[in-house]
């Protein structure tokens, strides 16, 4: 096994190095995509379950903490949480008061962020049904589910953002702080060589 591993890093000594390249970062179609996936990750959802998150957001909202329903509907921020329900009047469950309750701004993505966090782990919006999942199709559909609850929901426009959200920050999550700590078996063992 470690002279795999030796093979695998010998075939960097003596590649030429252009210090004037840049690795170019992975984007999704969203800017706020990577800040809500790392949000995720950092509260101990794996890299498909946090993926499956902000497909949905994707699809709610362009992950735009600002936005207001398209047609002048109800929902208003990333999740598009109902004037009259979950934006400003539900009972200790709603954006406005929470932003009370931490002194910060309703149209704040990390209060929005926190706040789905929050109504995840604390009023039970589908929080066990998405921590069983196993895969991102099961977490996109299981958000959109039991978090969005969603009238005409797109289901394959979710799963189609939540797939690319993964495939351009996931590798990173893996091999992120969070990760790197888990006890992997060699021939597993992922494998990141910048040559």
């Amino acid at each position: 096994r470690l002279l795999a591993v030796a093979v695998l890093l010998a075939g960097c000594v003596g590649e030429p190095v252009d210090e004037s390249s840049t690795e170019q970062e992975a984007t999704t179609t969203f800017a706020n995509d990577r800040p809500a996936f790392d949000f995720f990750i950092a509260k101990g959802l794996t890299p498909f379950q946090a993926a499956g998150i902000v497909g949905n957001l994707d699809q709610e909202s362009g992950v735009d903490p600002t936005i207001a329903q398209y047609g002048g509907g109800p929902g208003r921020g990333i999740a598009q949480w109902s004037v009259g329900g979950r934006w400003d009047t539900d009972l200790d469950d709603n954006v406005h008061w929470y932003a009370g309750t931490k002194g910060e701004s309703a149209t704040s993505l990390d209060l929005q962020l926190d706040f789905i966090w929050y109504e995840l782990t604390n009023i039970g919006y589908g929080y066990n049904a998405l921590k069983a999942t196993t895969n991102i199709t099961d977490a996109t559909l299981a958000f959109m589910s039991d978090y969005e609850i969603c009238g005409t929901c797109a289901s394959s426009q979710r799963l189609a953002y939540a797939r690319d959200v993964l495939a351009a920050y996931g590798n990173d999550a893996v091999l992120g702080a969070s990760y790197v700590s888990q006890s992997w078996p060699l021939a597993t063992m992922p494998m990141v060589l910048h040559c």
